[in-house]
C-alpha cells in the first residue's frame, strides 16, 4: 500500500478573485509536488468524484445544499463578506467533499495506506446549516460520517491543526461520543470559538478537546501540548481512523496567521499521527487540505508533509 494523492483540476474552476484562499493556493501545491520526482514514484494519483447529496446530509442540512445551489445558478458572488463563490462553486464544493469520500474507500480498502487530499474550498468553518470562513461543506464531516455509514467505523478522531478554529466540525459532532474532535489554535481568533472550556455537549462530553494557544506561542510549546493531547485521545479513544484537516495557516509567516510552526513541526506532527493510527486502526489516515495562504511556502510545507505521510 502506498500513498494516494487526491486532486482534480476543477477544483481551480472555484473562481474567487483576489481572495485569499484562490487557485494560486492550489498551483503552488501543484509544482511543488510535480517538481519532486522521487516523491511522484510513491503515491498514487487519484481523481475524485462529487459527493452524493446523500454523503453531504449525514452532515448537512438539505436546505443548504439548495441554497448554495441557487447561489451559484443566480450568479450570486458570496455567501458571506468571507465567503466568495461563483457559478461552477457548488459543484467544485461537491467535488472537495467528494475526496474525502474517496480517501476513506481507499483507506479502507486497503489500496492506500493514507491519503492527502488538496482540495478547494476547504470545510472546517462550514456548520450543519451554514456556509461560512471560505467553507462551503464541512469536508473532515462528511468523510467522517461517510466511514461510518460505510465501514461502520465506530470511533472516528478528527485532529486539526489549522490556525483558527473549525467551528463548524465541532458544531456538527459537539453531542456526538462516536467522533472526537481535537484542535489546536490560535485563540482569540476568527471565529472566535475554541475555547478550553468547550469540551462537548450531551452524551458527546469529553470528546471535544480544544488547545487554545495565544499568538506567538512558541513552536516547542505547541508541538508539546499537541503531543501530549494525542496521548490522552489515544488512551480514552483508541480511533478506527484518523481524519487530519491539514490547515497550513499554523505556519510561521502566514499572513493569516501568528503561529510559529516550520515545516519541520509539521513533519514530525504528520508522523506522530501516522504512528498513533499504526497502533490503533491499521494505518488509515486521511488528510483535507484546509488553510495556508503564504504562497512563498505553502507548496514546500505540503510536500513536506506529503512526504512524511508516504516514509
Amino acid at each position: 500500500m502506498d500513498t494516494a494523492l487526491i486532486y482534480c483540476s476543477e477544483y481551480l474552476q472555484h473562481d474567487t478573485g483576489q481572495h485569499p484562499e484562490n487557485a494560486a493556493r492550489h498551483r503552488a501545491i501543484a509544482s511543488a509536488l510535480a517538481g519532486d520526482d522521487a516523491l511522484q514514484a510513491r503515491v498514487q494519483k487519484v481523481s475524485p468524484q462529487p459527493a452524493s447529496d446523500e454523503d453531504i446530509e449525514r452532515c448537512h442540512d438539505p436546505r443548504l445544499l439548495r441554497h448554495l445551489q441557487s447561489l451559484c445558478e443566480r450568479g450570486i458572488p458570496f455567501v458571506d463578506l468571507d465567503t466568495v463563490i461563483c457559478p461552477a462553486s457548488f459543484r467544485v464544493a461537491k467535488l472537495a467533499a467528494g475526496a474525502a469520500v474517496a480517501a476513506v474507500d481507499l483507506v479502507f480498502t486497503k489500496e492506500a495506506q493514507n491519503a492527502f487530499a488538496f482540495v478547494r474550498p476547504p470545510g472546517h468553518h462550514a456548520t450543519s446549516d451554514r456556509a461560512m470562513g471560505f467553507c462551503l461543506f464541512n469536508n473532515a464531516a462528511v468523510g467522517a460520517r461517510y466511514a461510518q455509514a460505510k465501514y461502520g467505523a465506530e470511533r472516528v478522531l478528527i485532529i486539526d491543526w489549522d490556525v483558527h478554529h473549525g467551528n463548524g466540525t465541532q458544531d456538527i459532532f459537539y453531542n456526538d461520543p462516536s467522533v472526537f474532535y481535537f484542535s489546536t489554535h490560535q485563540y482569540p481568533y476568527y471565529p472566535g470559538t475554541g475555547s478550553k472550556f468547550e469540551t462537548g455537549d450531551g452524551e458527546g462530553i469529553g470528546t471535544t478537546l480544544n488547545i487554545p494557544l495565544s499568538a506567538g506561542t512558541a513552536a516547542a510549546a505547541h508541538r508539546e501540548a499537541f503531543s501530549e493531547a494525542l496521548r490522552v485521545i489515544e488512551r480514552d479513544f483508541p480511533p478506527d481512523l484518523i481524519v487530519l484537516s491539514a490547515g497550513f495557516d499554523s505556519q510561521r509567516g502566514d499572513p493569516l496567521g501568528g503561529l510559529l510552526l516550520e515545516d519541520k513541526d509539521f513533519v514530525e506532527m504528520t508522523k506522530e499521527v501516522m504512528e498513533m493510527a499504526d497502533r490503533n486502526c491499521e494505518g488509515r489516515v486521511i488528510s483535507l487540505l484546509e488553510g495556508g495562504y503564504n504562497l512563498q511556502t505553502l507548496g514546500e510545507t505540503v510536500r513536506a508533509h506529503v512526504k512524511a505521510l508516504a516514509s
